[in-house]
């Protein structure tokens, strides 16, 4: 359930990362609108099972999962003649390239830390305990910029969310 409805998760993802852009960016480019849309792009494929379980597991899971989102949308975009720098620039954008130093990449990051604040933050934390999520939340801080943090704060939260923020802020 996202924003009160039932939708495919992927899908409200993918529209939620769309916006967060538009939200970060007064004129997002093409391949950022396009790689924030294709960032989990038939995601079901590669399950987290596939990878060993642990922090190492985890990371090579990501890792493919992100080289598998760039072939995807490499190939639909090809398929429908969009220009190879324009691909090319997308599947950067969705391998996460450059982080830190490409600020494009930087708003992608923002506005998937934003989503995942806004669909996920209760059942992960559910799972994982207050404690545990406080950590979660400054590691997910600490990769966002000033104003993915801002935007983050201005997100309406329950008081337990509010509360794990708040420590979470205090840890950066």
């Amino acid at each position: 359930t996202v924003r009160g409805e039932v939708r495919p998760k992927e899908q409200a993802h993918a529209e939620l990362a769309v916006e967060w852009v538009r939200r970060l960016v007064p004129d997002p480019s093409d391949a950022l609108l396009l790689a924030a849309r294709a960032h989990h792009v038939r995601r079901w494929e590669i399950p987290r099972s596939d990878e060993s379980a642990g922090k190492a597991g985890y990371h090579r899971w990501k890792r493919r999962l992100q080289d598998h989102h760039a072939t995807v949308a490499a190939d639909v975009l090809t398929g429908v003649g969009a220009a190879p720098e324009v691909t090319e620039r997308v599947q950067s954008l969705v391998r996460k390239e450059s982080l830190r130093t490409d600020p494009e990449v930087q708003v992608l990051e923002d506005a998937l830390c934003l989503v995942f604040v806004e669909t996920q933050f209760g059942e992960l934390t559910d799972q994982l305990g207050e404690e545990h999520m406080v950590d979660v939340v400054a590691k997910t801080l600490r990769k966002m910029t000033p104003a993915g943090r801002a935007a983050a704060t201005e997100l309406p939260l329950d008081e337990s969310a509010t509360r794990i923020v708040g420590e979470a802020i205090r840890r950066l």
